[in-house]
This record gives structure tokens, sequence and C-alpha cells, in this order.
């Protein structure tokens, strides 16, 4: 049976060939990958856009059909000289794809194309060949295609009342920079038909061998299965070193403790001491550099951690796409040394802007004296200049807090504590398990900040039918957060002592 080309096979063949091989051939392979509930967020938030974004348009005709049906359909409004069509479908020399928006020019006879992302800028990796595709396809169906758009959102858009559909979208003419790739991108096309077509599994390792762990594709451990699951893939930013990633691979070097020591002293500081620390069976502590940033705290001290969501559509005045809704704290105090910890909580539930309750939560739950320790300084003190930018009343208050915060985690970024079973990381996720292993997050209905956000959103926009239960899953989710910051700070007191 012919291999049909589609769009998004195409985009995924130029990240990794041999996967979109599986997801045609071995689909049994391919799909034993679940989608993430990141992933799964992306294809939501693309679904939403897309629907406001088709009100620049207010008389398209949407297509419903993905199969003959939405073929035919397509062809009838065609020949009708429709103005405007959603999701019209084509399928021409084995290429398919569905048009976000297809505009007739009742001029000269010609189409404008309008592809619709749910980003905030043109991405050239990407997005150029998504609309060089469809171009080439559309006029190897017949069609004259005068302009090709690409339509994202705009950052610089600030809600005020109703939504501004017209602001909210910047609309980028890309007809030019089409024109000058299309030819190559054909010849692309061409050719990933061919490589498809192949009945036998292609040989050999797949291109994603040459990328970092977080960039490998769905099929990565089938098709690399002598690439172990922690290895030179693994060390910290080797992605960004592809160079040095490259040598390993091309020398059939996979594991950490077959790396030279001479190229191990070409790497950066985190990744030599995440090597060195694997390989030796090593903990590397700076106590002194640890009592210092110890001794820097001020009591009380408070384990603060919040929870947001970045709705792409604005839901409320004062926000940007994507500016971060935060709907949740936990807060952890402790007094003193000699003090037992106590807790205060915050958590909206209500289909409105929370950002007045939760400022007002946290002026009351605060005390005016003490440091605020986070994990991620940049994340937190961001969320608190939002806060007090969109409530100038608040500003006196939230200017104070970001003062007082510390960020512990920058413990960990600056080298201080290295332990093999971290990998390199520094997240709270991979730090607790090993310092403070009485606390986990596996037996949680949540597990990370991702699925928080989107289960509030699920719970409070979606109206979901269970919503004390997502409720207090939350609850549960971001108080654990908090104590386990406490409880990695004690364990870092107790080396200090």
């Amino acid at each position: 049976m012919p291999v049909v080309l589609t769009k998004t096979d195409y985009i995924l063949f130029r990240e990794c060939a041999k996967n979109v091989w599986y997801k045609i051939h071995k689909p049994e392979v391919w799909k034993t990958a679940e989608l993430s509930d990141f992933e799964k967020a992306i294809i939501e938030t693309g679904n939403e856009v897309e629907l406001v974004a088709r009100k620049l348009f207010p008389s398209g005709i949407l297509i419903k059909g993905r199969g003959q049906s939405g073929r035919e359909k397509t062809q009838e409004l065609l020949e009708k000289k429709e103005n405007v069509l959603f999701q019209p479908i084509f399928l021409k020399d084995g290429f398919l794809a569905a048009v976000d928006v297809l505009e007739y020019n009742q001029d000269d006879g010609a189409y404008n194309i309008y592809e619709i992302k749910s980003t905030t800028d043109v991405d050239k990796k990407t997005h150029h060949h998504d609309l060089a595709f469809q171009v080439n396809l559309l006029e190897l169906s017949g069609l004259k295609i005068k302009k090709a758009h690409l339509i994202h959102l705009n950052t610089e858009y600030i809600r005020r009342g109703e939504p501004d559909i017209v602001k909210l979208f910047k609309i980028v003419d890309l007809t030019e920079e089409i024109s000058q790739i299309k030819g190559s991108i054909l010849q692309e096309m061409e050719s990933a038909v061919k490589y498809l077509s192949q009945e036998n599994e292609p040989a050999g390792y797949c291109s994603c061998v040459y990328k970092g762990r977080s960039s490998h594709c769905s099929t990565f451990a089938y098709s690399n299965s002598k690439v172990p699951a922690y290895g030179v893939h693994d060390i910290v930013r080797i992605g960004s070193s592809k160079g040095k990633l490259q040598e390993l691979v091309d020398v059939g070097i996979f594991n950490l403790e077959d790396i030279s020591e001479d190229f191990i002293n070409k790497l950066s500081a985190p990744q030599k001491n995440q090597i060195l620390s694997y390989v030796k069976n090593q903990v590397l502590i700076d106590k002194h550099k640890i009592k210092e940033e110890l001794d820097s705290l001020v009591f009380p001290l408070h384990f603060l951690d919040y929870e947001t969501f970045p709705a792409a559509i604005p839901r409320f005045d004062g926000f940007s796409p994507y500016q971060q809704i935060p709907f949740q704290y936990s807060l952890h105090i402790l007094d003193s040394p000699d003090t037992q910890l106590r807790h205060a909580e915050f958590l909206f539930e209500k289909n409105e802007n929370p950002t007045i309750e939760f400022a007002k939560s946290l002026q009351k739950n605060i005390e005016k004296n003490g440091s605020i320790i986070v994990w991620s300084k940049k994340f937190e003190c961001k969320i608190n200049e939002e806060l007090a930018k969109r409530n100038p009343e608040f500003k006196e208050f939230i200017d104070g807090i970001n003062l007082r915060v510390y960020d512990l985690m920058e413990i960990f970024g600056n080298q201080y504590y290295v332990h093999k079973d971290f990998k390199g990381r520094i997240s709270i996720k991979n730090i607790l398990p090993v310092l403070a292993p009485e606390l986990s997050y596996k037996n949680l209905e949540i597990q990370e900040g991702g699925t928080a956000s989107q289960k509030w959103n699920e719970a409070v926009f979606a109206n979901s039918a269970e919503k004390e239960k997502i409720m207090l899953a939350l609850k549960e989710y971001c108080k654990l957060d908090t104590k386990a910051m406490h409880s990695i700070w004690e364990h870092l007191v107790e080396i200090d002592g």
C-alpha cells in the first residue's frame, strides 16, 4: 500500500525519520509511548487558539470530515469559489494536509493560506517548513497561491474587557520566505516518501542518538537498544554541546564509566561533577559554602511554593497570552529551630480572577520578617512582580517579599552538593528521593506541576464533575512541595552541624 505523507508526519520526519517509519509500519511500537500531560496540554491549547483565531474570518466555512468525505466537500466548496474555508483537505501525489485557513481572492482567482499556531513567535525550524509543505501540496493540486501567512499570539496584547481578537493575534506574511525554500522542501517531501516506503526497518541508530535525552523521539529505546537508560545522553546540557555528544557516540561510548579522563576535563563543572560522582560513587559536598548559604537565612523561615496556569487566551483583565495565573500556594513556616512547623495554604476554586484573593492571603500569612525559601527564585519572583503590576495596592508588600526570597535550589545548581542519584538534575523531584526518601510524590494523585496546572483548569473552567477530588489532590501535591523544601533544608543543616 502506497505511503501517504501527512504534514504532521513530515514535520516529525524532519526531527527523526526512523521514528515516523515505526509510526507507519510498526504502530504497536510507536503507540507504546503515551502522551505526557505537557504534550496533551499543548494539543488542547492549539485547538483552543485555532477556534478563537477563526473569528478573524467571520465568513469561514468549516469542513469537518477528515477522510474521503472531507476531500469531496473541499472540492465542492472550491468549485463554488467560497471566500474562506477552514480545514479544507488536500491529497495529491502521496501528500496529505488540512489547511487551517484558505482564503479565495476574487480579483485574480488565487488563494491565501494561513497557518494558525499557538506560539508567540515564528519558529523558522518548523513553521516555515509547515507552510512550505502546504504551498507545495496546494500548487500540486492546481491552486495558485498568492500569499502564505502565519498567525500567532501577540505577547504585547493585554486584555481589557472583552477580548480584542484582532489585537490578540499577529498575522505574519511569510510569502517571500516560503517561495525561497519551497523547492528544496518539495525534494525533501519526496525523499521522505521514498524513505518511509521501505518495507524493511531502516538499519542503525535513529538520528536522535545525537541529541540529549529530553529531545529523544518516542521510539528511541526500541531503535537504539544499545543505549543505556542512563548514560552520556543524560549529561546535563549535553544537547547544547552537540559536538561533544557526537564525539562520544561516533566512537561507541554510551556509558558514563567509559568516558576518558581527557574528555571529562573538557566538560563544564556540572557535567564533570555529574560523571565523577557517578563513576567514583562519591558524594561531592562543599560544607563551607553550604554553611555560608544557610547562615544567611533569617527566622522565621517561610517555605513557599506557587502553582499557576498559563492561559494562551487571556482569561482575565490585565493578562497577556501565556501569562501565568497564580491560583494556589502552600506555605510552611518555621518560627525558630526549636518550634513545630506550621502550615498555611490557598487554593482558588472559582471561575474568576484569583489574583486579588491570592495577594490578600499571602499578606495575611507571611510574617513581616524572615527569609522566604523557594525552589527556583526566578519563577516565584516573576509571578510576584506581575501580581504587583496588576494590583498596585499590593506593590509595597510584594516588593518586600521579593527582597527576602532565597532560592534553595542554588545550593545544588552551584554544585555545593552533588550526588550520583541526582543524575545531573536539580529539580526538587530529583533531590528529594535522595535527601529525604521518607517523602514521596509517587502515591499522590498529582505528581508534578504540569498536571497540577491542567487539573485546576479542568476543574475550574471545564467544570469537571471531579472538582472536589481534584481540589483535594492539588492541596496534597502543593503541600508536599513545601514540606519537601523543609526536609531538604533540614538535611543540609545536619551536614552543616
